[in-house]
């Protein structure tokens, strides 16, 4: 029996995998139900047809329903976001030109290092930096402005940050539109395939364990279709937890690669899946541990004090109310009803709804409602904690 059908909107990312995998594998036909998966050309697209009607869930970066909340954007409808859909997977990167002026002045291009990466990228880039991010609203942006700004480079105000759609990042740069970008993957690896750019640094090296993207939904939607939702949820976690099996690793790419989704090479996508990058023809590949993730370390789990870093990013750079930006934020990523969903089965929760951001440095074991949960690596580049306004 046909089961009742979702629109779902996404963007041709690796990180939109758990939405494919969940209706290719069968998860979303296990609940009962089926994605209609309909590929968006930008974020701005993404969220309009999520807050209009048009899709009934998203895969949508993490500050954009925080910007919603906060009356940012010109969105007129209150997102919520109920899971979690990928941790990291984004990537820095600068123009031949500017790599090579970097690589004159000696740094190494280890992929690991932000203090030496941020303060070679200042160094070479003499005028006024221009960056390309997805949208104004992501954690692309976020991080750039809290690693530009901790190393001496007031952010936004000493750079120009420019919006490009990810598929027409390596164009930008190719085309002298922009100096650097902060994209997510695949698209850091094409600018290095067509050989118009090269890699600087995974995101994760700013945050170790940054909520990149989020399944999003209208918050009158998540009330009124609460069953409907928590099968979408549970689906779409399975699918991530099939993702971070090693037995997954031959097919992933495959079904990522088709035409209906990000229509590339396998192997291009196997370097995200992998944590493998080609940083650039000439400097060849570096290893990045958790360079993206779905499952492990609660990584589906949205955190309410994630939602309240990203809150009070935004509060900070555009004079909002602290306090009240806070509180907002922390309203839109619902633990609530990502518990719900999983009342009755076997999946694990923390015993909190927030925690302190930055002071994991090692893996380490947490209470959660039936055992324990082992939570991966969080820290901030320059050692920073946050410290939630509420647990």
């Amino acid at each position: 029996m046909k089961g009742t059908v979702l629109s779902v909107g996404f963007i041709p990312l690796v990180d939109s995998a758990p939405l494919i995998v969940a209706q290719e594998m069968g998860f979303a036909a296990e609940e009962g139900i089926a994605l209609d998966l309909r590929r968006a050309p930008s974020w701005s697209s993404l969220r309009d047809m999520l807050s209009f009607g048009q899709v009934q869930a998203a895969h949508m970066l993490s500050p954009v329903p925080v910007a919603t909340a906060l009356g940012l954007g010109g969105a007129r409808a209150k997102l919520s976001a109920v899971s979690v859909l990928s941790i990291n997977g984004t990537v820095i990167g600068v123009s031949n030109t500017l790599a090579q002026k970097m690589r004159g002045q000696g740094h190494s291009f280890d992929f690991r290092d932000a203090y030496a990466a941020g303060n070679a990228l200042i160094a070479a880039a003499g005028a006024r930096l221009r960056i390309g991010v997805p949208f104004p609203f992501s954690m692309h942006a976020e991080l750039l402005y809290y690693w530009l700004s901790a190393l001496g480079l007031p952010a936004p105000q000493g750079v120009d940050i420019k919006t490009v759609p990810p598929s027409l990042m390596a164009e930008a740069i190719k085309a002298g539109e922009i100096d650097a970008f902060c994209v997510g993957e695949p698209w850091g690896s094409i600018a290095v395939e067509n050989g118009v750019g090269e890699l600087l640094l995974p995101g994760s090296a700013i945050w170790a364990f940054a909520p990149e993207k989020v399944l999003a939904v209208r918050s009158d939607w998540a009330e009124q279709e609460a069953e409907l939702m928590g099968r979408l949820i549970r689906c779409v976690g399975r699918a991530g937890q099939w993702l971070a099996a090693p037995s997954s690793r031959l097919l992933r790419s495959e079904l990522l690669a088709r035409p209906e989704y990000l229509n590339m090479s396998a192997e291009i996508l196997d370097r995200s899946f992998d944590g493998r990058l080609v940083i650039s023809n000439a400097a060849g590949e570096r290893h990045v541990k958790q360079f993206m993730e779905f499952s492990s370390g609660a990584a589906c789990f949205p955190w309410r004090s994630q939602a309240e870093w990203i809150g009070g990013q935004l509060a900070a750079r555009l004079g909002l109310d602290r306090p009240a930006a806070l509180a907002a934020a922390r309203s839109v990523f619902r633990s609530d009803l990502y518990r719900a969903a999983h009342a009755g089965t076997s999946t694990d929760m923390p015993g909190a709804s927030s925690k302190v951001e930055g002071g994991v440095l090692t893996p380490m074991a947490v209470a959660s409602e039936s055992g324990q949960i082992i939570l991966q690596p969080d820290q901030f580049f320059d050692g920073r904690l946050f410290e939630p306004s509420s647990g």
